[in-house]
């Protein structure tokens, strides 16, 4: 089992792949928080609705 990404201490199972609740926390915090952020890509355009959902006409629903 991989280490904590937190920690670096040895997972657990009621915990995985943290090895504790208080770890678990740590990393929503930071989710939460705006520390984690996934990159977007150079180039990328939003589609003509304006929302950010690059979906096919066929797979758009009201929302």
């Amino acid at each position: 089992m991989k280490p904590c990404p937190i920690c670096k201490k040895p997972a657990v199972e009621a915990s995985k792949p943290f090895c504790s609740e208080r770890c678990r926390d740590v990393d929503l915090n930071r989710w939460l928080s705006g520390s984690y952020a996934i990159p977007a890509r150079d180039g990328e355009e939003e589609d003509e609705d304006g929302d950010g959902l690059n979906l096919p006409a066929g797979d758009r629903r009201d929302r």
